[in-house]
């Protein structure tokens, strides 16, 4: 792991995070469950992507860049927390966000997430649903190369080699604190979109020779492809780390019951599953991410399996 301590990383998130048993919810599905608290990592409300921006961020700094471009949904939390990290280290951002189909428009628009944004700082450029989030911000970066400016590309949900580093870092905290508490862990289930977390995860997993299964609840796309997308960003992240990339055959598994109808867009389940994490244990998820991989995690849990 010589090749992770040597990335150059800058200190973001309020790490290491708790790992939590969870009493009440463990009462009611019949089995013993603990949590990572990653909503738990500070920067602008918390998150997954402070982890992955430790990495970009520092990324930026060497390469010399003064602006961040990202891209993501209109209530992107990668984009928040992207536009929390231009503001703390004094970078310009501009955030590309892209209409989602099938959500409510009167709280998409101006509440949450995109209120945040601007509170933080951040140029928003909206794309129509259809549009090319990607496209728009490589053309938006020409521009400001053009005003003289130095833009650096984070990508969809931080989620490329570099960001998976801070998942690899993750997984290395996680065994630790499984070590500390004593605990047997079967399977670590998780929200996967843009592949970053899982394949990170995976990837810190199999160099610490861990072979405790990682299952991603899928936000967004169909199992198979899924699959790919994370399948390749391990591969990729274990060939930057210096390891076989054959380790990462059989060790990629995704799930694509539980998202609905499509990215955002709310279901009975993840309501559900959100009331029954706040009424038994006081705990917020959101509803596009983790509170359709609590849906899925209860759901599977029912069924036995």
């Amino acid at each position: 792991m010589n090749k992770l301590s040597s990335t150059p990383r800058v200190k973001i998130s309020h790490s290491p995070t708790p790992l939590e048993f969870l009493p009440r919810i463990s009462e009611k599905l019949g089995c013993q469950l603990h949590i990572k608290r990653d909503d738990c990592t500070g920067l602008a409300g918390g998150g997954n992507k402070a982890r992955k921006l430790e990495y970009l961020i520092a990324d930026a700094q060497k390469n010399g860049a003064d602006t961040l471009v990202t891209v993501g949904g209109f209530q992107s939390n990668h984009a928040r927390q992207t536009a929390a990290c231009a503001a703390k280290f004094g970078f310009g951002c501009e955030l590309v966000l892209e209409d989602v189909n099938g959500t409510p428009k009167a709280d998409y628009y101006n509440n949450g997430n995109m209120l945040l944004d601007r509170i933080l700082g951040a140029n928003i450029h909206s794309v129509p649903e259809g549009g090319d989030a990607n496209a728009f911000a490589l053309h938006l970066m020409e521009e400001l190369k053009t005003q003289g400016r130095k833009p650096y590309f984070v990508p969809l949900g931080g989620s490329n080699v570099i960001g998976s580093l801070g998942y690899v870092r993750c997984a290395q905290e996680i065994l630790a604190q499984i070590n500390q508490q004593e605990l047997h862990i079967d399977q670590i289930i998780l929200a996967t979109g843009s592949a970053g977390t899982q394949a990170g995860l995976l990837a810190g997993l199999i160099a610490s020779g861990s072979d405790i299964p990682v299952l991603g609840i899928t936000v967004s796309r169909a199992q198979e492809e899924q699959n790919a997308l994370v399948d390749r960003l391990l591969r990729e992240t274990l060939a930057y780390l210096e390891l076989d990339t054959d380790l990462a055959n059989g060790r990629v598994s995704t799930n694509s019951q539980y998202y609905g109808l499509s990215y955002g867009v709310v279901t009975p389940a993840m309501v559900e599953a959100v009331n029954l994490c706040a009424h038994l244990e006081g705990i917020l998820l959101d509803p596009v991410y983790t509170g359709k991989a609590m849906a899925g995690l209860i759901n599977l849990v029912e069924k036995g399996k």
